[in-house]
């Protein structure tokens, strides 16, 4: 996601040379080259000029402080205007009515039902709403059963009508049915349409005016680039949503409807689809996803993804261990496990400041824990608990059962040490001999 226009972004920032003051003439060929980055990665050409010509103007006459040079000033007012371009802050949901109607809208093949259910499970765990999927696309076969099998996977009732051909009957049933058994969200799923059908956007402006949503949010898929801009134009005169979600953000896209649709729409995007587990839905926040674009990582979205797998009591569980030097390799297995939840290993470096360009050709195998976890799970219980068990014969009986080497095993039992060494450290003598030691691992 966004590896081309950052990188020719970067390439942009170096064209600024000398120091003193951003003059008309030094800054010419680097905004021209910020322009055609953006129309590159399928920016609206409107909106990439109206974009550089604030640039121009927010840099132009600039003083450069002495500690600064002209590229590092021109990334901070990239920065500023991305943001602001993007919306400037992320916009909440709006589940205040009881129950909270959300309508999910958006063309055909957007992701729409994937998308639902996704949505059910953030505002189901993050939220602690009751909710409620309403299945209200008739046409698409097997769209109803779709949905039904991952209401299941994630907890969520699904309310579907047998036979039933009118989707606003369905919309109005289920709201009904809501009501009824103290459910407070209700999120209703369509059809996909397309905006020249004026039969189906007519439809859609039925279920909406039948259930009056709290929110109607437009779903489309962030690889169509410049046309998923377009068509939230175009469904926006008909129903005139609340907000924007954008699938597949995690694809080879350029970014350019991320970039362009609040401007084009003035509509805020207020999720982002980035894989294809139930759990891979974020927050939209402008201002982080402008500083992955330049490069700058995205260490608060990276902490929150830590602590959303912290827990205190095992925390300090671990602590006390450590204390005592009991720590186990069944200990070292749930870290790794909590590691693994966070999400994918690639996007979390990419979230370090200055480890995206790092990362960008380096292809980070997602089966890499799987070896770790074989050899753990082939050792015995006793084993796991006091690693100083492990002589040669053993080794050769883990290897061979967890389809490694030993030289694997012993590469494992290495690293499980010298973990434990250094989480020791931190919890009995502070960071800074915990960084010696990591200095001495590294040797």
């Amino acid at each position: 996601m966004f590896e081309g226009l950052s990188d020719r972004l970067d390439k942009a920032f170096k064209l600024l040379k000398g120091q003193g003051r951003i003059s008309e003439i030094n800054i010419a060929e680097t905004v021209k080259e910020i322009r055609k980055a953006l129309l590159d990665a399928d920016v609206n050409y409107a909106t990439a000029k109206q974009f550089t010509d604030k640039v121009k103007e927010q840099a132009l006459g600039q003083d450069v402080i002495k500690s600064v040079s002209p590229g590092q000033m021109m990334v901070k007012i990239v920065h500023d205007e991305l943001a602001a371009l993007m919306g400037g802050q992320k916009q909440e949901i709006n589940l205040k009515p009881n129950p909270s109607i959300i309508l999910m809208s958006g063309l055909q093949g957007s992701g729409k039902t994937t998308f639902s259910a996704k949505l059910a499970s953030y505002l189901k765990s993050k939220k602690g709403r009751q909710i409620l999927l309403v299945a209200c696309d008739v046409y698409r076969p097997a769209a109803i059963a779709q949905l039904k099998v991952l209401g299941e996977q994630i907890g969520v009732e699904v309310y579907s009508e047998e036979g039933v051909t009118d989707p606003v009957k369905i919309a109005k049933n289920g709201v009904a049915h809501a009501k009824n058994y103290g459910i407070n969200t209700v999120i209703i799923d369509t059809a996909g349409r397309l905006a020249v059908d004026e039969e189906m956007m007519e439809e859609i402006r039925n279920i909406h005016s039948a259930v009056n949503p709290a929110e109607t949010l437009f779903v489309v898929d962030a690889m169509t680039g410049q046309d998923a801009v377009n068509t939230a134009k175009a469904f926006n005169e008909v129903l005139n949503f609340d907000g924007v979600i954008l699938t597949k953000l995690d694809g080879d896209t350029r970014g350019g409807a991320a970039i362009s649709i609040k401007a084009v729409v003035d509509k805020p995007i207020k999720f982002v689809g980035i894989g294809e587990k139930m759990d891979a839905i974020d927050v939209f926040h402008p201002e982080r996803m402008a500083d992955r674009i330049l490069g700058m990582g995205d260490i608060v979205s990276l902490v929150e993804k830590a602590q959303e797998q912290f827990d205190e009591e095992e925390a300090r569980k671990l602590q006390k261990k450590l204390a005592k030097d009991q720590f186990t390799f069944d200990d070292f297995l749930k870290q790794i496990h909590q590691v693994k939840k966070m999400g994918n290993m690639k996007d979390l470096m990419g979230m370090i400041p200055g480890m995206g360009k790092a990362m960008k050709d380096i292809d980070i195998d997602e089966n890499a824990f799987k070896s770790i976890e074989a050899i753990i799970y082939s050792m015995t219980p006793a084993e796991r608990t006091d690693p100083s068990l492990l002589n040669g014969s053993r080794r050769l009986r883990i290897a061979t059962g967890s389809g490694t080497t030993v030289p694997d095993v012993n590469k494992l039992i290495k690293q499980f040490e010298d973990t434990r060494k250094i989480m020791k450290m931190v919890t009995t003598g502070g960071a800074r001999n915990a960084m010696k030691q990591m200095k001495n691992v590294r040797r």
